[in-house]
């Protein structure tokens, strides 16, 4: 008996296998590897897809939001051109953080995230931006849909966690948090890792 249209009979992979969202730029889908939760960095292994511990943090601050990728995107070229300065991506899914106002404490979950703006950080010369996305229907968050309309100090927890969560006692720091912006910029980001996906990888 063949599987029904679309039961997956193996795991799809999280990065490859799954949709990057049902209307993106604006709704995208976001696979969750950390949550607010979390004292370790956990990150999705590329070759399995399965969830790998990357590192224990080193410092006590904890993700302010769920943490995690778009699927079917790529940071290189377009990404990079994007950020200034003649950079280029960092070769990774796009990174995306997802407030809700519920507790989510799971990761390895897929939702459905409204883009409203991002963070642009640069990691050792490369662009490594960190969209910014609200919960598809959450109560609380629902009907933003711009980052002036989050509390300043949610970003500025965002910042803080970004530019302290690769610190390393006695290095100097090789991250720097240039500025965010809003959703107009962001959905710019996403098209421009989308097409960096396909360059690469193939539609």
């Amino acid at each position: 008996m063949p599987f029904p249209h679309p039961f997956y009979r193996w795991r799809p992979h999280p990065w490859h296998g799954l949709e990057v969202g049902p209307n993106p730029p604006d709704i995208v889908h976001a696979f969750i590897e950390i949550t607010p939760f979390d004292l370790t960095k956990y990150e999705v292994d590329k070759a399995t897809g399965y969830l790998r511990v990357d590192r224990p943090q080193r410092s006590s601050s904890l993700p302010p939001s769920l943490y995690g990728f778009i699927p079917r995107t790529y940071c290189a070229t377009r990404v990079g051109t994007l950020s200034g300065e003649g950079r280029h991506g960092d070769g990774d899914p796009l990174d995306i953080c997802v407030l809700s106002e519920r507790p989510i404490s799971r990761s390895e979950v897929i939702m459905n995230a409204r883009v409203v703006g991002g963070i642009l950080m640069v990691d050792r010369g490369e662009a490594d931006d960190k969209i910014i996305a609200i919960l598809q229907n959450d109560a609380f968050w629902g009907n933003v849909h711009d980052i002036a309309e989050l509390p300043p100090i949610l970003i500025e927890r965002l910042r803080h966690y970004f530019a302290t969560y690769k610190l390393i006692p006695g290095d100097s720091s090789q991250v720097s948090i240039e500025s965010a912006y809003g959703a107009d910029h962001a959905h710019a980001v996403v098209k421009a890792a989308m097409e960096d996906y396909v360059e690469v990888y193939g539609g």
